[in-house]
């Protein structure tokens, strides 16, 4: 646990755009309300709940009376693989309307996750039986599917957030191209050195596009099952410049530590290395408020 009085201080109003709580067919550490409540430790303002099965704000609905009290905003999304139907623009308008926040594109569904991890440690196998189909978001001659766009007006009009899922960096290009064109302005790529294989120079012309580049802390903490070398996330945040940077905590598995304590433990290290609390504050707390539109 950290030892530095400050830092719950400058994580206060934190917003995770990523925790991986329950339900959900991969076995979880605790569900939605649990680990919002643990936020309140460093002073949390919002989570989004992400699962790869299943459109969580169904959940986070659900659970409304257990969430009253708790000081962290819980929101829900969805994610386009199979068990949803792939790209469904129907479950997308029933989760955004319902007041989901994000819309990942095709996560363990998409080809680049099945060529590069079809048994990967960190996506454990199911507590129940399920099938997996691949979805793919371009036809034959490498065009967005007419669902693809659909998916985008939706996504607009909802002013929701649309992230690249784990799928190809020329899928996630070619995405991100269409929903620039479409005037979509709040787009994420998550962890891009993981699983999607994408370069700085992809990154940077996708922030010109209007995207910002997350990182999973939980891949940088000791304790956790990656145990990345934060020099390595600080260079990126430099690199990209703290104004086009989120953080997110990608937690909430079993096998993991809580979010709360990858937080405090991977921050601590960040700001020993030498990244100013205010570009601290800015991926952790100012740029992921502004995706989910929590000051309008």
């Amino acid at each position: 646990m950290s030892s530095r009085p400050a830092l719950a201080a400058v994580l206060d109003g934190l917003v995770d755009l990523h925790v991986h709580s329950g339900p959900s067919p991969f076995p979880r550490r605790f569900d939605h309300v649990e680990a919002a409540a643990d936020g309140a430790r460093i002073g949390m303002r919002a989570m989004v709940a992400k699962s790869h099965h299943h459109n969580t704000q169904m959940d986070v609905l659900a659970m409304k009376g257990r969430l009253e009290g708790v000081q962290a905003r819980v929101f829900g999304g969805i994610a386009l693989n199979s068990t949803v139907g792939g790209l469904n623009a129907h479950a997308v308008r029933m989760c955004l309307r319902m007041g989901g926040k994000v819309v990942w594109f095709p996560t363990i569904s998409s080809g680049r996750h099945i060529d590069c991890h079809p048994e990967d440690g960190a996506f454990p196998t199911t507590t129940v039986p399920l099938t997996l189909e691949r979805i793919d978001i371009v036809d034959g001659d490498g065009r967005l599917k007419p669902a693809a766009l659909e998916i985008l007006d939706e996504i607009k009009d909802q002013r929701a957030v649309l992230n690249g899922g784990h799928m190809y960096p020329e899928y996630i290009r070619t995405l991100f191209q269409e929903a620039h064109e479409r005037g979509l302005e709040r787009m994420v790529v998550s962890h891009p050195d993981f699983v999607i294989g994408a370069d700085l120079d992809l990154c940077r012309e996708l922030i010109g596009l209007g995207a910002f580049i997350e990182h999973e802390v939980g891949m940088y903490d000791p304790e956790g099952t990656q145990k990345w070398d934060p020099k390595h996330l600080l260079a990126w945040i430099e690199r990209l410049g703290p104004e086009h940077v989120v953080l997110a905590s990608d937690f909430g598995q079993k096998s993991n530590p809580k979010p709360v304590d990858a937080w405090l433990r991977v921050s601590e290290a960040l700001l020993d290395l030498g990244l100013p609390e205010k570009d601290l504050r800015r991926v952790v707390r100012d740029n992921p408020a502004y995706l989910l539109n929590l000051d309008d």
